[in-house]
C-alpha cells in the first residue's frame, strides 16, 4: 500500500510554511484565502481551486475528508494540538486549515445580455457583509459583484464563511477608481440604479427589461461615494414604513437584485 500523504512528520513553529499560514489568517497575503473545517473543506472540493498548502492535525480531525483534500494540495504538513491551537479560528476544531487561491477575474472577462445583473457594492467595511453580498449575488443568479472604494478584502478568513464558500466560483471584480467602473458598465450598456434611501424613485417602478440592469450599494455607515452621486445614473430607493431609516446592505441587495430577476425571468 502506497504510503499517505498525511504521515507526514510534524512540522514546528519556525518552519515557512506555518508562518504563512499564520500571516494568511491575518489576511496579509494577497491572493490567497484560509479555508478551515470539514464543510468548508467539502465545499472547497466542489471548486476546481488550487489548494497551495494543507495542515493536519490528527488529534483534532473527525472524518475521512483529509484523504481527499491531501491529494489535491501541492505540499501537505502535519502540526500538533499546540500549533494548531494558535492557528484556528474556530471553537469547534476539526484538524483541517488550508491555504487556496482566490480566483481571479478580468473586465474582459464579461459579456452581458439583457438578462444579466450586476451589484456594485462602494465601500465595503466589513469581511461578514462581503461574504453575504457575494452569497446574494450567487442567489440572485448574477453575473458578478464589483466592488469599488472596498476596505474589506476577499482574502480575510470571515469573507469564506459568510459566502458559504462562494467567494471561491462568484465572480468579484475590483476598481480603484469609481469612475472607471461607471465607464465599465456604461460600455456594455447596462442600466446602472443607485440605491439611495433619500431617492423618490421605488425600486418597484422600473421594468428591468430589455437591458442588462446593475444596482449600486454604498457601505453602511458612509452610504454612496460622492463619485458615484456625479456619475449621472438614476436613483431608486426601498421604502421605510417603520423607524428604521435603511437596511442592512446585504438585505437592501437582496430585494433589489430579486426584484430585477423577477422582472427578467418573469415570475
Amino acid at each position: 500500500m502506497a504510503p499517505s500523504r498525511l504521515d507526514a512528520l510534524p512540522i514546528g513553529a519556525q518552519h515557512p510554511q506555518y508562518r504563512e499560514l499564520l500571516a494568511v489568517r491575518k489576511d496579509s497575503v494577497p491572493g490567497r484565502i484560509l479555508v478551515e473545517g470539514t464543510w468548508e473543506h467539502s465545499q472547497l472540493l466542489t471548486t476546481p481551486t488550487v489548494i497551495d498548502a494543507f495542515f493536519y492535525c490528527p488529534e483534532a480531525a473527525e472524518d475521512g475528508i483529509a484523504e481527499q483534500v491531501a491529494s489535491r494540495a501541492a505540499e501537505v504538513f502535519r502540526i500538533s494540538p499546540k500549533l494548531y491551537a494558535r492557528v484556528t479560528r474556530k471553537t469547534r476544531s476539526d484538524g483541517l486549515i488550508s491555504i487556496a487561491r482566490l480566483p481571479v477575474w478580468q473586465p474582459t472577462d464579461f459579456r452581458f445580455d439583457e438578462s444579466s445583473l450586476v451589484l456594485v457594492a462602494d465601500g465595503v467595511e466589513y469581511a461578514g457583509n462581503l461574504g453575504t453580498l457575494i452569497r446574494t449575488v450567487d442567489a440572485a443568479r448574477a453575473d458578478c459583484l464589483v466592488l469599488t472604494s472596498r476596505r474589506a478584502r476577499r482574502s480575510h478568513p470571515g469573507v469564506y464563511a459568510a459566502s458559504r464558500g462562494l467567494v471561491l466560483s462568484t465572480p468579484v471584480l475590483e476598481f480603484d477608481d469609481i469612475g472607471e467602473a461607471a465607464a465599465w458598465l456604461r460600455a456594455r450598456r447596462v442600466d446602472v440604479h443607485l440605491a439611495d434611501p433619500s431617492a423618490t424613485g421605488s425600486y418597484r417602478v422600473p421594468q428591468y427589461k430589455g437591458k442588462p440592469t446593475a444596482f449600486v450599494v454604498g457601505s453602511e455607515g458612509g452610504g454612496l461615494s460622492r463619485h458615484w452621486h456625479e456619475q449621472g445614473f438614476g436613483a431608486v430607493s426601498i421604502p421605510m414604513l417603520g423607524q428604521a431609516d435603511s437596511l442592512n446592505v446585504a438585505l437592501s441587495a437582496g430585494i433589489l437584485l430579486f426584484e430585477a430577476r423577477a422582472h427578467k425571468d418573469g415570475w
